[in-house]
């Protein structure tokens, strides 16, 4: 262990100091922070993991995906249904069946769904969350408009626990398998070139769908986990687009396609969150704010804030899915031009 320390370069030791500064500060919040910033600490934990999850189908394997929410509101579901009087199941025991269902859902539609490309898979998930939240309002098992209510359990330190506990984990499994595996490679592989990757012999849909799946059990155990802290949800508080929104500009604002940026990107787009609500309430400048971060990152850190640390900064990623959007528009087009050739050579 000492050796693999000793061969760091300088950038991996300063990663494994933060690491460990973060580690030290996060699991001592509680022992030193008030109740305001033990909500805030958490809500910061749940949106790193969320950010996390986003950027496992968009910066690492290349699909934009704007039905993200769907995953995390079929945990909060799956949780409360479960702790209803009329079933009476222990808090830890519903996240696995949230994370099974999400995941299960995840390789059901992804056979199909990921045999699209750029906006075509971007406009399948928004139908996808935008379907689930449908189903979500009539169905009487979740309580419709009306909503479900949950046991409370008053413990602040219950619940910061228990999110970074969950959102370590995600990091921790994502890192080995996306940064130190051959899966990983894989992954990479087939966003950069799926027919390269196909030709070296690896399994384009499969790679795909395992990517997909991840992405997708863990909103739906942090889902599960934010349903049991706030103790009532509906569809608007659970499966509304604003979630996925939020992922998609944390993980632009601290870098797609990086492990530590999405967790960068939350922290910050919280933070200043609370402050507008605290300072001008609920209103609609959180929502220009996002689309000003947008335009701003993308011109000027197309890699994002975390681009400032690494020094990465040609944004080769973002292009990709830039590029992936364009040809997706090319190619509805090109029939329309030939009838149109046609037609005026006639």
């Amino acid at each position: 262990m000492w050796r693999q320390l000793r061969n760091l370069n300088r950038s991996g030791r300063r990663q494994a100091v933060l690491v460990v500064l973060l580690a030290a500060v996060s699991i001592s919040l509680p022992f030193w922070a008030g109740p305001f910033w033990m909500r805030v600490g958490t809500g910061i934990i749940m949106w790193a993991g969320l950010a996390l999850s986003w950027n496992v189908i968009c910066g690492y394997a290349g699909y934009i995906s704007f039905g993200h929410v769907a995953f995390f509101g079929i945990g909060a579901y799956s949780t409360a249904i479960l702790m209803q009087p009329d079933y009476g199941w222990n808090f830890f025991a519903t996240l696995p069946v949230g994370a099974v269902i999400a995941g299960g859902l995840a390789a059901i539609i992804g056979w199909p769904v990921l045999r699209l490309r750029g906006a075509y898979f971007a406009i399948a998930t928004l139908a996808l969350g935008e379907a689930i939240r449908e189903f979500a309002t009539v169905v009487p098992i979740t309580g419709g408009s009306y909503g479900l209510s949950l046991p409370v359990n008053v413990s602040s330190e219950f619940f910061y626990f228990v999110m970074l506990g969950a959102t370590a984990l995600a990091y921790l499994v994502c890192i080995v398998l996306l940064e130190h595996s051959r899966f990983g490679y894989r992954v990479k592989a087939v966003r950069d070139s799926e027919i390269a990757a196909r030709m070296q012999g690896i399994n384009a849909n499969l790679v795909k769908i395992q990517a997909f799946v991840l992405s997708a059990v863990i909103p739906a155990v942090l889902g599960g986990i934010n349903a049991y802290w706030i103790t009532f949800i509906n569809p608007d508080s659970v499966l509304h687009t604003i979630f996925t929104d939020q992922m998609v500009v944390m993980v632009l604002l601290g870098g797609l396609g990086t492990i530590w940026g999405p967790a960068l990107g939350a922290a910050l787009l919280y933070m200043l969150d609370q402050q507008i609500v605290t300072h001008f309430g609920d209103s609609t400048s959180y929502l220009i704010l996002l689309g000003v971060l947008v335009m701003l990152v993308v011109l000027i850190l197309p890699n994002g804030l975390i681009s400032l640390f690494s020094g990465r900064r040609e944004g080769s990623v973002l292009r990709h899915l830039m590029r992936d959007f364009g040809s997706s528009r090319r190619h509805s087009g090109p029939a329309v031009t030939a009838e149109g050739s046609r037609h005026d050579h006639h």
